[in-house]
């Protein structure tokens, strides 16, 4: 039997900036694939037909206003803000630690202020549009993807590589 893994530990960096003592959580990106039902002739039922990927997207809470994220508010590029999120997950029956990472790049779709009272610590969500994402796993790349590259590397094969050689892209 063993135990689940808890997050025990994590940061937030914004361009390099760690957030200690400012972020209270952190939504990660959750993969999603387009999918699209068809039931074509000689079939009993429908088949998701995989139609590529959803948009990704990512968000932070922390306890006040921080101006470094308001100054990068309108980034004129898709993948200007590059955010970089850590854990270590420690399991409690063998306390072995699994370090993970996501980096992401992107820039920020949503700033919320929040309620603002006095003596409270209020809160300040920041919401992110994500053109690239990678996901490394106790030093492992797991995943990446870039859309603008047209890159989509899970457990170390690139998925799109074909599609791309064949369109002239490399």
């Amino acid at each position: 039997m063993g135990l689940a893994r808890t997050l025990k530990d994590q940061m937030l960096f914004n361009e390099g900036q760690n957030y200690l003592g400012q972020c209270q959580t952190v939504t990660l990106p959750t993969l999603t694939r387009k999918m699209e039902e068809k039931r074509l002739a000689g079939m009993n039922g429908p088949v998701s037909l995989d139609m590529g990927m959803e948009a990704l997207s990512m968000s932070f809470v922390c306890p006040g206003p921080m101006r470094h994220v308001m100054r990068q508010w309108g980034e004129p590029r898709v993948d200007g803000t590059y955010l970089r999120w850590v854990g270590n997950y420690q399991m409690d029956d063998t306390a072995a630690i699994d370090h993970v990472e996501v980096v992401v790049r992107g820039r920020h779709s949503e700033i919320e202020m929040g309620d603002q009272e006095t003596g409270e610590a209020g809160s300040f969500t920041v919401s992110s549009a994500l053109a690239y994402y990678k996901l490394t796993w106790n030093g492992r790349v797991e995943i990446e993807i870039d859309f603008l590259r047209m890159i989509e590397r899970v457990d170390g094969v690139d998925r799109l590589a074909e599609r791309r050689a064949l369109l002239g892209i490399f």
